[in-house]
């Protein structure tokens, strides 16, 4: 085996003849872009980064701020939620003792009760002042360390002062 101009020496496996040009291969056959490939399917960006694996990471904060924005909706409806049952329930438990409260104040308050915690509320307070009933009731928004409570106030009593 000669070597052409260097005469004739043998070379040990894998060694090439300097007279032979050396080819570098650039890309991938079927690849859009003309940046190398590093070996292992990452592409460089030109400077030595390399980008594979990025659109992960927003993914992932991506829905991490999506999960976090929904629990705050999910909160928010609850606490609306409770607000307006403990305004329903003041209302109504309100005309309810105002409805009994000419049978006496212990007859009014129990209607209260039983109204207010028919519609979900706790009550507070009620008080029977002449004909009218004051009422106070408390309800609960959530579960566990993220709860609350809502509170409502109602009164009721005749338009007319009775004679």
């Amino acid at each position: 085996m000669s070597s052409g101009a260097t005469g004739s020496s043998r070379r040990g496996p894998g060694s090439e003849p300097s007279t032979r040009l050396r080819t570098r291969r650039v890309g991938c056959p079927g690849r859009l872009s003309g940046r190398p490939d590093q070996g292992d399917g990452r592409r460089d960006q030109g400077d030595g980064r390399r980008d594979q694996g990025v659109a992960t990471v927003y993914a992932c904060l991506g829905i991490v701020v999506l999960f976090a924005l929904t629990g705050l909706a999910v909160h928010l409806g609850a606490a609306t939620l409770a607000r307006q049952r403990a305004e329903t329930g003041a209302d109504l438990s309100a005309l309810a003792g105002a409805a009994k409260v000419l049978h006496g104040p212990d007859v009014a308050c129990a209607a209260v009760v039983q109204v207010a915690v028919a519609n979900g509320a706790d009550v507070q307070s009620c008080t029977v002042s002449g004909t009218d009933v004051l009422v106070m009731v408390v309800a609960r928004a959530g579960a566990g360390p993220f709860s609350g409570s809502a509170s409502g106030r109602a009164r009721a009593g005749p338009v007319n002062e009775l004679s």
